[in-house]
């Protein structure tokens, strides 16, 4: 799972249950229950928005299509240019809007918990077809019936399809999709790759086809006026974790023509960088979207013209192709935090702007790393000071003891998060990434000290509640799994010998939870102490990990990868865009999906005390 948040501060996402307060014998005072979680996404509270703009083809006259700001994005002209459809987070989740080029009539299309978007117009404006997760959870194709707002399904089955777009003679929706690809690692990496190709189907849902045979990845169908192909643009499966990041240099990316009928492919002619959202014109001319750079970002055009220049992530054209509206990155202005929509009657979101921090027993404090730095933070004051600062070694995953005098956390190169994707992991050796250990300071920053041998990669330790031992997992080339360190004697003994992480002490000190690697996926287990008593919780595909205690041991919260891919890859601009946040009960019973989004959600941790109640 991704750990790039660790370089930045980024945005949190707070959720309190109704209930009132609990208390726990291992816990000092009453603890309300909270959850935050970082999302790597643009939001309406956090440091990137997405926001619709109007312009001409070359880019001029540019104007915000929409009066406010709402995390805008996905628009599509309809034939006759008397509307514009749109997906906005301005109700919560992702619906569907319309709206008149003029910015009059404000139309909401869908109102539905599920996660809706990527809509476009039949021929003669009577319908949309969009994206949708409200079926089985990945994202399936539905028709929307404007006059009327009936919904039917039109695709189904295992995988996520994207994209669609309505032939102009209305036989045809072509779109992208990962159905019977599953969510395959890329290579070297943790992180999955997108193998996406394009199918057609009928709009009575008949005639399901595959139009494509990448191997790889074709996303984005975009129709000839005369229906008969496509153009689409296509990479290899491990080039959509390059073209997927916000911030990328070059690319290798190619646009394709295809003929429906016979499959043939023609390739455009090649320009440099990530071609992503392509476009045809009636007069066979064609333009994309240049992802890369910075001036060099934006739309350009067959004819070698440039359009609108911005970190541009969705366009469409009016009729005559003279007109263009788009959506791009903005700054936003944090809020520090806000109530947020969530789906669920049990729970209340919050966003807060902040690093994502471990919080002490009472949670009166929180740690947090920065690259090569240790703070703490009254949660009370917002105050923060540095605890310690290393040369060229990173910090991460500080852990409190029981007292709130001292934190264990983990020191080494960590090349696989602070060093983008060009770390690979190869042969098990290469997990050793520079090395990492265990080490040990007081909070008034006195007594460092390294507590595990210099010998493979220490990490993520957690204490048990009186702090009289931790576990931590380890990597040393041959030998893997979970350790538990004896505070007193300094002895080491295995707990396990899988390909597990991020290990856990539940607050009642009778399990510990750690993810472990089983094929191409990650699951969440729990153990005994002694080593006994060892369960599987969760057993989707996909990975499920990030995983976090309630205060009083009841619940575990994690983020799951169960939904897949809920757009190409290319768009979202994270790593993993695919990340929803689950509460279940702590023997894996009574699970709930929390969010339901396109954005990555990860490490979710539990609030209490001042941080958490600071929000009530």
């Amino acid at each position: 799972m991704l750990r790039s948040f660790l370089l930045c501060s980024l945005s949190i996402l707070y959720l309190t249950t109704s209930s009132s307060p609990v208390s726990s014998q291992s816990l000092a005072g009453e603890l309300q229950h909270s959850i935050a979680t970082l999302r790597l996404g643009p939001s309406n509270y956090g440091r990137v928005q997405l926001g619709l703009f109007m312009a001409n083809r070359d880019g001029s006259d540019e104007r915000p299509f929409l009066s406010e700001v709402n995390n805008d994005y996905s628009p599509a002209w309809s034939t006759d240019d008397k509307w514009i459809v749109f997906t906005s987070e301005r109700s919560g989740g992702a619906e569907l809007y319309r709206m008149h080029p003029d910015g009059s009539n404000l139309e909401q299309l869908t109102d539905h918990p599920a996660y809706d978007d990527q809509a476009d117009f039949s021929p003669d404006g009577s319908h949309l077809v969009f994206v949708t997760s409200r079926y089985d959870g990945t994202t399936d194709l539905a028709i929307l019936r404007l006059a009327t707002g009936a919904t039917r399904q039109l695709t189904s089955g295992e995988g996520g399809d994207f994209r669609p777009a309505w032939s102009p003679d209305g036989e045809w929706i072509a779109f992208s999709s990962d159905r019977g690809n599953g969510l395959p690692f890329s290579y070297g990496r943790w992180e999955a790759n997108h193998r996406v190709d394009v199918y057609l189907i009928r709009p009575d849902g008949s005639d399901l086809r595959k139009l494509t045979e990448s191997n790889g990845f074709c996303g984005s169908p975009a129709w000839s006026a005369d229906s008969s192909q496509v153009l689409t643009y296509c990479m290899s499966g491990d080039e959509t974790l390059h073209v997927r990041r916000a911030q990328i240099a070059g690319g290798d990316t190619a646009l394709k023509l295809i003929d429906i009928a016979t499959g043939a492919e023609t390739s455009l002619p090649e320009r440099n960088g990530a071609m992503i959202a392509p476009a045809l014109f009636a007069d066979g001319a064609y333009a994309h979207v240049r992802k890369d750079g910075t001036a060099s970002r934006g739309v350009y055009y067959s004819d070698g013209t440039r359009g609108p220049i911005a970190a541009i992530r969705d366009v469409s054209w009016s009729s005559d192709g003279e007109s263009v509206v788009y959506a791009k990155n903005l700054a936003a202005t944090s809020v520090g935090y806000a109530a947020m929509w969530n789906p669920s009657d049990a729970f209340q979101l919050y966003f807060l702007s902040g690093l994502t921090p471990s919080v002490s027993p009472t949670g009166r404090y929180a740690a947090m790393t920065a690259g090569n730095q240790l703070m703490v933070m009254d949660t009370a004051t917002g105050t923060r000071r540095l605890v310690f600062q290393s040369g060229q070694r990173f910090m991460l995953a500080p852990m409190w003891s029981a007292d709130e005098t001292s934190l264990i956390f983990s020191i080494g190169s960590f090349n696989a998060f602070f060093a983008g994707f060009d770390h690979l992991f190869l042969e098990p050796e290469d997990r050793i990434d520079g090395g990492a250990r265990i080490a040990m300071i007081n909070v008034d920053g006195s007594g460092y000290r390294e507590l595990t041998p210099d010998s493979g990669n220490d990490a993520f330790p957690s204490w048990n509640p009186d702090a009289s031992k931790f576990v931590y997992r380890t990597f040393d080339g041959t030998n893997f799994g979970l350790r538990l360190y004896d505070m007193d004697s300094g002895a080491i003994t295995e707990l396990t010998n899988g390909y597990d992480v991020f290990p856990l002490w539940s607050p009642r000190g009778d399990k510990i939870m750690f993810s472990r690697l089983i094929g191409e996926n990650y699951d969440i287990y729990t153990i005994r102490p002694d080593g006994s008593d060892l369960k599987r919780l969760t057993t989707a595909e996909g990975n499920d990990s990030h995983q976090a205690w309630s205060p009083d041991g009841e619940y575990i919260v994690y983020a799951g990868s169960h939904q897949g891919f809920k757009d190409e890859a290319s768009y979202s601009d994270a790593p993993q865009p695919y990340g929803e946040i689950y509460v279940m009960r702590h023997d894996g019973t009574e699970l709930e999906q929390l969010t339901d989004n396109q954005w990555e959600e990860g490490t979710p941790i539990w609030l209490h005390g001042p941080l958490g109640q600071s929000i009530e």
